[in-house]
């Protein structure tokens, strides 16, 4: 906002009201609507057919579904436009932007459809109501939360996107942002359409909160503690099959062939192993920096979040979230101006390009550590605190340890976006320095796409790390909070395991074991 009104508030409304600026906004609302359009279509179609019929290998096609959210964009775009340079433009972004976003639909709502109770639309069924009506009626609104929360997401991805609509080369708020930042000494243009497009990010987000109301989806009682009974496709069994290996094609199998088709043909030539090796370790090097400090912001917010109810530690999470909501490219213009202005010594320097991560996946880890600490029982820092242990020394030895999966999970998904992300990479990096994605984004844009597509091979490889982690340590959740019983351990037993055994009672001895007094735990 500083920056937009340094020529003065004339000068930024005349760029608001100029023809372009109103096309643009018409171009990147319509290719905003278009794709989540599609998204809700597709995400709640394969939802309904992996989660509530016969579909033949049914849990396969889930995972298959799931798996292009780990393909970021620009890579799928770099992969359509080199086979099929006539889909630059709207049809070519929609496409590429659907394939890669319909999973923030489809995830939430298979959640919803295997929480929803089966019973109402059995007894939708039992009073003559056909299976559509069943469906219209009964299951949409049970998902429909759901499917508006996913939504959202994929309007707000679309609206920050940047790298595909550069690459398929179609007018949208962040390719003109860019171009303008670069191509101008006059950097109030980017500014002022930089605000616009914040405008229209926080109208989005409201309209999805009331187009809500305060209509909500309860239930009085647990349900009835089944699954539902699989829908059975009969005939229609093939045309789903082929449905879901329709989106598996498009979204997976047509990247990856052509990713293996470019790099064989750009084994004949001559490919720079240095280039390639200095990429791939600056990506890790930074990404690996900007997880470490944004983990280390978000781990004391996320104790308090999930501790304290006052208002001002609602404001602090809040707080955090707000740079969430806006695009990488206003994001790095924010901090180009702060580092030019006031940062001088940092800027296009390292320091800088990770307080861009920071502010922008502070969110994620934010969220990963306040679940954690939420899920983890109050009782065990109390029992800390009666045994004689301080705040800070609980702290240290219950709250991060019994958070650490939550910690490692926030870690591990700032550490796979930072890898992705190609904006502020763009306008933040020291000068020199590439990064696998700022490589792979030079050489398409000048056409060279067999030079392109070690980056893009090596970039997916790369993100498959900390897939791996997020999943295992998924695993090792699961293993610590439960037995092989099947019991959950906490109580005394976890007590113990997390803080050793318990210190010398003082002033008198213990009393002799019993229910509320096991063997070898002495208190105070």
């Amino acid at each position: 906002m500083v920056r937009a009104g340094e020529s003065g508030l004339g000068a930024a409304w005349e760029i608001v009201v100029r023809e372009r600026t109103v096309r643009l906004v018409l171009r990147s609302l319509g290719l905003t609507a278009a794709v989540t359009g599609v998204c809700l279509v597709v995400g709640v179609g394969l939802a309904w057919l992996t989660a509530r019929t016969d579909l033949p290998g049914r849990r396969t096609w889930g995972v298959v579904a799931a798996l292009p959210l780990a393909v970021p964009s620009y890579v799928a775009a770099y992969a359509w436009i080199s086979t099929f340079p006539e889909l630059a433009g709207f049809w070519g972004t929609l496409l590429v932007l659907s394939a890669c976003t319909y999973p923030y639909v489809f995830l939430p709502v298979v959640a919803a459809l295997r929480r929803a109770d089966p019973s109402l639309e059995e007894v939708s069924r039992s009073l003559g109501r056909s299976s559509l009506a069943t469906f219209l009626r009964v299951t949409v609104p049970q998902i429909r939360p759901a499917a508006a929360a996913g939504g959202l997401l994929v309007a707000l991805y679309v609206l920050s996107d940047f790298g595909a609509p550069s690459l398929l080369r179609y007018d949208v708020f962040t390719r003109v942002i860019h171009a303008s930042y670069r191509s101008s000494f006059d950097r109030t243009p980017a500014a002022v359409l930089s605000i616009i497009l914040v405008v229209l990010t926080i109208a989005i987000t409201v309209a999805e909160t009331r187009s809500r109301g305060r209509a909500g989806q309860a239930r009085v009682g647990s349900g009835v503690a089944r699954a539902a009974a699989p829908v059975a496709l009969g005939r229609w069994a093939p045309v789903g099959v082929l449905a879901c290996a329709a989106v598996a094609g498009v979204a997976l199998a047509f990247p990856a062939g052509s990713l293996a088709y470019w790099l064989v043909v750009g084994s004949s030539a001559r490919l720079d192993v240095g280039r390639l090796t200095d990429a791939a370790g600056a990506t890790v090097g930074v990404a690996v920096l900007g997880a470490l400090v944004t983990t280390l912001l978000a781990v004391p917010v996320g104790i308090l979040a999930a501790r304290f109810a006052g208002r001002s530690v609602r404001v602090l999470e809040h707080a955090t979230y707000a740079g969430h909501a806006l695009p990488g490219v206003v994001v790095a213009l924010a901090l180009v101006f702060l580092g030019v202005r006031y940062l001088q010594p940092l800027y296009q320097e390292v320091p800088l390009l990770v307080l861009g991560y920071a502010v922008l996946f502070l969110p994620a880890a934010v969220g990963a550590v306040r679940a954690s600490v939420a899920q983890s029982p109050r009782r065990l820092e109390e029992v800390s605190r009666s045994l004689g242990f301080g705040p800070w020394a609980t702290l240290r030895r219950v709250t991060v340890p019994l958070a650490g999966p939550g910690i490692a999970t926030g870690a591990a998904l700032v550490l796979l976006t930072a890898m992705k992300e190609l904006p502020a990479t763009l306008l933040l990096r020291p000068t020199g320095m590439d990064t696998l994605a700022t490589r792979l984004w030079t050489e398409t844009g000048s056409g060279a796409y067999a030079a392109a597509a070690p980056y893009a091979a090596a970039l997916v490889l790369l993100a498959i790390v900390p897939t791996v982690l997020l999943t295992r340590v998924q695993t090792r959740t699961v293993n610590r909070t439960t037995t092989a019983d099947g019991t959950s351990r906490t109580g005394d037993a976890a007590t113990e395991a997390v803080l050793g055994p318990a210190r010398p009672a003082v002033g008198r001895p213990a009393g002799p074991p019993g229910p509320d007094r096991p063997e070898g735990v002495r208190l105070r």
